[in-house]
């Protein structure tokens, strides 16, 4: 075989098996966000069949829905346009930080250190979506 011809045969081997790599790495990403959703999906329903088995929700319980329905906004954003939506991730810090501070105040009936802690982290996490906000609607 002439070095033209390898040349050839190597670059139409090389091009199929990158278009297989990339059909691997898609069908992965599939398959991931599905095992993702159907994780959300089943936890979200085992902790409304436990406020359902207590025969009341608390304003933990709701919090914790609201996490999971964040999360699956998150997976739907990611699905459509394969970019992590940062902001999602920080209003899911931004509601279990929240449900730190409820559950510690329920709790302990008192102002500690820990609750300013937990307040300036919220509200950092608050400004920094301001900040993410600006940097977006800039580009």
């Amino acid at each position: 075989m002439k070095p033209q011809q390898l040349r050839a045969l190597r670059e139409t081997y090389k091009e199929w098996f990158d278009e297989m790599g990339n059909l691997l790495i898609e069908l992965f990403h599939y398959l991931a966000l599905f095992v993702i959703s159907a994780s959300i999906a089943w936890s979200a329903v085992l902790a409304y069949i436990g406020m359902v088995a207590n025969g009341h929700p608390t304003i933990d319980d709701i919090l914790l829905l609201f996490i999971y329905l964040e999360l699956g906004a998150m997976v739907g954003i990611y699905f459509q346009t394969n970019i992590m939506p940062v902001r999602c991730l920080i209003f899911i810090a931004i509601t279990a930080l929240s449900r730190l501070l409820i559950a510690d105040v329920q709790t302990h009936h008192q102002a500690d250190i820990g609750i300013l802690l937990v307040s300036g982290a919220i509200l950092l996490l608050g400004l920094s979506t301001l900040v993410i906000g600006k940097r977006q609607s800039n580009q």
